[in-house]
């Protein structure tokens, strides 16, 4: 470092802050929020600091700088941690005969209060999912919009709340539902619902999860005016929430034996605790057969997944797209799968 400039010096000193922060980000998935909140707001972040690591790394290799080190070693651990942000195999699709489609999409009341500056967005939403035909999606912030006409799906279940505004999570399918319920997660309008379908002799239980909402404006002019102090503390009572939900989650999930799908908008990230804890075992249907960021979520800085279909392993995951048609702030994915 001695020998750097002091332009130089001063980037290298901003990269070490971040390459320190980004190894913090290691302890995440192990970190409950209710222990240490504030360090679980990281979890946000973290594919911003993979991604700020990575350009500190090519600037010192354009430099020809032994200082590349630093950013080098940080991102190979965090490859052993977290695995590659982005995946650069082309997304698999393996074609089966026993091959079934499940979404899972976030539709915000269907644009009831016009945050999409679009006529017919409701519209919209449906004409897509008619189009791409999973046999089975999950829906978070549901709303039974007068325009929307999913009868085209045999069954479904779905559990609404609220008094002006009926929204809530469901769950449409085109094999028959023989059981359905909720988990009710205590002080929100959030919770989680399941359904079990029968596809042929196999009974599949399809959960969907919607976890504590962050509420955050993602406008700049928006997080200007915000307190940043107020703000860390909102993310990370939100964080504690979500760990007593998935908590509340998990204790519904030992109980059922059938082969299972779990769908959901987390509100949280594959880096986060509550993320680590869900999946367990399972397989992520990004990771198994999905390619490029795996963006879901309409975040105005970098690509952020906070959406996510998880399997068991009595299903291959024979294909992944997360889609780029914006009628939300989630955009849909869906997961091509069979039975083993």
């Amino acid at each position: 470092m001695k020998k750097l400039n002091f332009i130089n010096k001063i980037i290298y000193f901003i990269n070490a802050v971040f390459a320190i922060f980004l190894l913090l980000s290691f302890l995440l998935p192990y970190t409950p929020p209710k222990t240490f909140s504030v360090l679980s707001v990281l979890s946000l972040g973290v594919a911003f600091l993979i991604l700020c690591n990575v350009l500190f790394f090519l600037y010192w290799l354009i430099k020809l700088k032994k200082e590349l080190v630093l950013s080098l070693l940080v991102l190979f651990l965090g490859y052993l941690f977290f695995g590659s942000l982005y995946k650069f195999s082309s997304s698999k699709y393996i074609e089966s005969p026993n091959n079934f489609k499940v979404m899972n999409y976030n539709v915000r009341l269907f644009n009831l209060y016009k945050w999409i500056d679009e006529d017919s967005v409701e519209i919209k939403i449906v004409d897509f999912i008619k189009t791409e035909s999973p046999e089975v999606i999950s829906v978070q912030e549901y709303h039974p919009h007068k325009n929307i006409d999913l009868s085209f799906f045999k069954y479904k279940f779905e559990k609404l709340s609220g008094k002006k505004t009926k929204y809530g999570q469901a769950i449409f399918s085109q094999y028959p539902i023989v059981h359905s319920g909720s988990i009710e997660f205590p002080d929100t309008g959030n919770n989680a619902i399941f359904a079990d379908v029968v596809k042929g002799v196999d009974t599949i239980r399809v959960y969907n999860i919607h976890l504590e909402s962050l509420r955050i404006d993602t406008k700049v002019e928006s997080l200007k005016k915000e307190d940043s102090e107020r703000l860390f503390k909102r993310i990370g009572t939100t964080f504690k929430m979500q760990q007593f939900q998935s908590e509340l989650f998990l204790m519904h999930k030992k109980q059922c034996n059938y082969k299972m799908i779990i769908c959901g908008d987390f509100n949280n990230t594959a880096f986060s605790y509550v993320y680590r804890k869900i999946k367990g075992d399972l397989n992520d249907a990004f990771i198994e057969a999905g390619n490029g960021f795996g963006r879901t979520y309409d975040f105005k800085f970098f690509p952020i997944r906070i959406d996510f279909i998880l399997t068991d392993d009595a299903f291959s995951v024979n294909g992944f797209k997360a889609y780029n048609d914006h009628y939300s702030d989630h955009y849909p994915i869906m997961a091509t799968l069979s039975t083993q």
